[in-house]
């Protein structure tokens, strides 16, 4: 007998077209732990049909510049591995939240310094001269300083 259409598991084929997935990334996302399958007598991979949920929030949570490792986390806190829903999706989001908005903020500041500096590891040494005299943003620490909220006004008063 036939399982019905919804209760059946899906192929890795079925999975790719319904998520559009490719399949070496549903090898790679179960390899890592955030999506599972069962084998067949004939060892093809089935998956449960929640797994397209999982794939919607792993793309989402992607979408939004969150690392695999993020992702796997947030995947991980969920109790006997549940596939999210609209409520998780609320309670994770939130912890992301100050995330985005300092993405935000940086992603704001390099568009709108774009044609002249872009924050000291300048691409401009004549011009950064200018604004970071003696490469006084490297006592600042690493990276693009002024990107990252460093004015340029305090490189000066540190450098006099």
């Amino acid at each position: 007998m036939t399982k019905p259409l919804r209760t059946r598991e899906l192929s890795i084929g079925e999975v790719v077209e319904r998520s559009g997935v490719p399949h070496t990334a549903l090898r790679f996302y179960e390899e890592r732990g955030l999506i599972t399958s069962t084998r067949t007598s004939g060892n093809q991979r089935r998956f449960p049909r929640d797994v397209l949920r999982r794939l919607s929030f792993i793309k989402a949570a992607q979408r939004v510049g969150l690392t695999l490792e993020e992702i796997t986390e947030a995947l991980s806190s969920l109790p006997d591995g549940r596939t999210p829903n609209q409520r998780d999706w609320e309670r994770l989001s939130r912890r992301w939240t100050a995330e985005l908005d300092e993405r935000i903020r940086l992603l704001t500041a390099l568009r709108d310094d774009l044609t002249s500096c872009i924050g000291c590891g300048c691409l401009s040494l004549q011009r950064c001269r200018l604004y970071n005299p003696d490469d006084g943003a490297a006592d600042l620490g690493p990276g693009a300083r002024y990107l990252l909220g460093d004015s340029a006004e305090e490189v000066v008063r540190r450098t006099r």
